[in-house]
């Protein structure tokens, strides 16, 4: 099991070239795969969007990766523009001051280059990487980038698996009080009886409402979907692969067996046990959010 969300980042240098990868990752209904990668490196986009959908079933994938010159940083280049405007700019506040009879110190080369905009950082000369370089980087960040999201899968696996735990241990309880409640659905047919039976009622009709009822309050069939998804959920826990899509439908068939749980209940314990079955299955759900 993995996450949906990860990051990871890759940091190398050789005698022609300083690489900077990052990629990350968050959640998304199926593999999206954006890429900035710089200019004059034939292929590697390809490669990359392979790479990615080899190693990645879901999530909105971003990776980039920045190459410059071995030296260090980019070198500084004085801007002609910049350098143009501020001289004519000097060179009018000289004549002007000279016309009110005003003399000013001179500027230094460093006094000017320290106005702002004049010096920049430039771009710097393009710097060619062969491309069996960056794919032997591009093969080490998904790696890492993998390893970040199966930690991470490893740590909702055991969340979710304390969670079905939980619905398992509520399942249980729910069949304690199915079977407890009897005395009081007794207690209710019997009023429902007696309620037709002074109407005057038709006893097939009555027969027939009698036994609608005890249909509608009987929530063996529920417990029993329960108790096959409980089984479903832990199979997918144990799956190596991606199980995202299947454990949230799952979660959908959990909720709508405890919602007729709660709809059928009829006896306050075991309605606050579907309540909490409710709780227990949004929580999880949650955290299927994540899962690849």
């Amino acid at each position: 099991m993995k996450s949906m969300t990860g990051f990871a980042a890759l940091e190398r240098r050789d005698e022609h070239s300083h690489r900077s990868w990052d990629v990350r990752s968050v959640n998304a209904r199926g593999l999206d795969i954006r890429v900035r990668l710089p200019d004059g490196v034939d292929g590697l986009e390809k490669e990359v969007r392979a790479a990615l959908s080899a190693a990645v079933a879901r999530g909105n994938v971003s990776v980039s990766l920045k190459v410059t010159p071995a030296g260090g940083d980019a070198p500084l280049r004085i801007s002609p523009d910049a350098l143009s405007a501020v001289l004519t700019s000097l060179k009018n506040v000289e004549t002007e001051a000279h016309a009110r009879g005003m003399t000013l110190a001179p500027m230094s080369a460093a006094d000017i280059l320290g106005l702002c905009g004049v010096l920049e950082v430039g771009t710097g000369a393009v710097v060619t990487v062969p491309l069996e370089v960056l794919i032997s980087d591009l093969t080490e960040l998904i790696e890492s980038f993998n390893l970040m999201r199966a930690q991470e899968g490893a740590a909702l696996r055991g969340i979710l698996s304390a969670q079905v735990d939980e619905i398992e241990s509520l399942t249980d309880a729910a069949v304690d009080l199915a079977q407890a409640r009897s005395d009081h659905m007794a207690k209710v047919f019997a009023e429902a009886v007696a309620r037709v039976q002074e109407a005057n009622a038709d006893p097939e009709k009555t027969a027939h409402d009698i036994a609608a009822l005890a249909v509608k309050a009987d929530v063996t069939e529920e417990i029993d979907r329960l108790r096959a998804h409980i089984t479903a959920a832990r199979a997918l826990l144990e799956i190596d692969g991606p199980v995202g899509r299947k454990f949230d439908f799952l979660t959908q068939e959990f909720n709508r067996e405890a919602n007729t749980l709660c709809s059928k209940a009829q006896f306050s314990a075991l309605t606050e046990v579907g309540l909490s079955l409710k709780t227990v299955i949004d929580q999880m759900r949650e955290q299927v959010q994540n899962v690849e």
